[in-house]
């Protein structure tokens, strides 16, 4: 099959590019802001999701919300599946044991997508857990994605049954709820540990729909009749500029500003950029976004961010002996590698080709996924817990 871009699809293909290289260099330690990453990929689902259902709104009259919700299952099960298994089978085998205990207890909460929750409910603070704590900790921005695709479709379907101006409408109750989520990070964070709010859906969902606020007609049309000013190409500049800047400037927990109001900003103008290579796919931004090895690292995203941290973990510098730029190369060449090979061995035939994975098979398949993983969590001999000597204790 032929994959053929046209050139805004090129330039979103290559900001998810710039989203993994950024997620990468954070966790291997060369780029203290890059984390921010996750952030732009949140306002890139927003505004695909919603364009999807707003078309079919526009077509339908509606939502068919088990089309869709079968279609985000056939697009990322697979490759999350295969990691899930094949990850937990080579913990068990090669990893220490406290690494097998949280890895078998976690994993039921990432095939449910509520790994953020279960993380925070475990008190598992996420600035203090990129040690060697957790395997899937990484995935706790996949749930988060994935509570967003089970609710949001829900509010489009509920506004497009009013009748006329359905984007219109899905633009304002974006925007609002934006400001609710954004609201809510900036009065629930604990300066001394922000996980809460940086992994909340609550607190987090401000850049998810940004993104779709962005992809309604009426922003749409507003940004084309903006960007086709004179100013245009110097806006779309002086907003990556903005964005490499907090890139640059962002450090994590440290950063208190990120949750009261810093976040929001770099959503803001995420969500800007993404507009603008929607609307202008020929401006100079979006000829730089769509050049191939953005776009090719763009279209690995997802596999490579479900491989990455993993492979950090299995091929640490403790056990490969390697440190700085030579360790970085290592783990990013292995995790494209793997990420290659889910890509299209296993993501992109059962997408597009596998027959099976359709209709009434395609719901005993997912069904057969996942009985098969938590038997394989059951069945695999975990380690017990440390022993405590309560002769020590008082």
């Amino acid at each position: 099959m032929v994959n053929v871009h046209t050139p805004d699809v090129a330039a979103l293909d290559g900001l998810r590019g710039a989203a993994i290289a950024g997620v990468l260099m954070f966790h291997t330690g060369n780029l203290a802001g890059g984390f921010l990453g996750v952030d732009l990929f949140f306002a890139l689902s927003g505004y695909l999701i919603t364009g999807l259902l707003l078309r079919e709104v526009r077509s339908t009259g509606g939502v068919s919300l088990r089309s869709f919700w079968v279609r985000r299952i056939r697009r990322l099960l697979p490759a999350l599946a295969l990691v899930l298994g094949c990850v937990s089978v080579l913990v068990w085998a090669l990893l220490p044991d406290d690494l097998v205990r949280s890895t078998f207890a976690d994993g039921p909460w990432v095939l449910a997508n509520l790994i953020n929750w279960h993380l925070l409910a475990d008190s598992a603070g996420y600035w203090d857990r990129f040690g060697a704590a957790r395997v899937f900790e990484h995935l706790w921005s996949i749930a988060v994605e994935e509570q967003f695709y089970l609710a949001w479709p829900v509010v489009v379907l509920l506004i497009a049954r009013r009748g006329r101006h359905a984007d219109g409408w899905v633009a304002v109750v974006a925007l609002l709820l934006s400001g609710v989520s954004a609201t809510l990070m900036a009065v629930l964070v604990d300066p001394a540990d922000p996980s809460r709010v940086y992994t909340g859906t609550d607190t987090r969902a401000f850049s998810l729909l940004l993104g779709a606020f962005v992809a309604t007609a009426p922003v749409r049309s507003w940004l084309g009749r903006v960007m086709a000013g004179r100013w245009a190409e110097a806006g779309g500049l002086l907003v990556v500029a903005g964005i490499g800047t907090i890139w640059v400037l962002a450090d994590g927990a440290s950063s208190a500003w990120l949750f009261t109001g810093g976040l929001l900003a770099h959503s803001l103008a995420s969500a800007a950029l993404i507009g603008l290579c929607g609307c202008r796919p020929s401006s100079v931004i979006a000829r730089i976004l769509a050049v191939w090895p953005l776009r090719w690292l763009g279209q690995l995203s997802y596999s490579l961010y479900l491989w990455h941290w993993p492979v950090i973990l299995f091929l640490s510098p403790q056990r490969t002996g390697l440190g700085g730029w030579a360790w970085t190369v290592l783990v990013c060449v292995v995790s494209a590698v793997l990420a290659t090979l889910s890509k299209y061995l296993v993501e992109d035939p059962i997408r597009f080709r596998a027959g099976w994975a359709r209709g009434r098979r395609g719901v005993l398949a997912v069904v057969a996924s996942a009985a098969t993983l938590l038997l394989l969590w059951t069945a695999l001999p975990a380690p017990p817990a440390p022993a405590i000597d309560v002769t020590e204790l008082g």
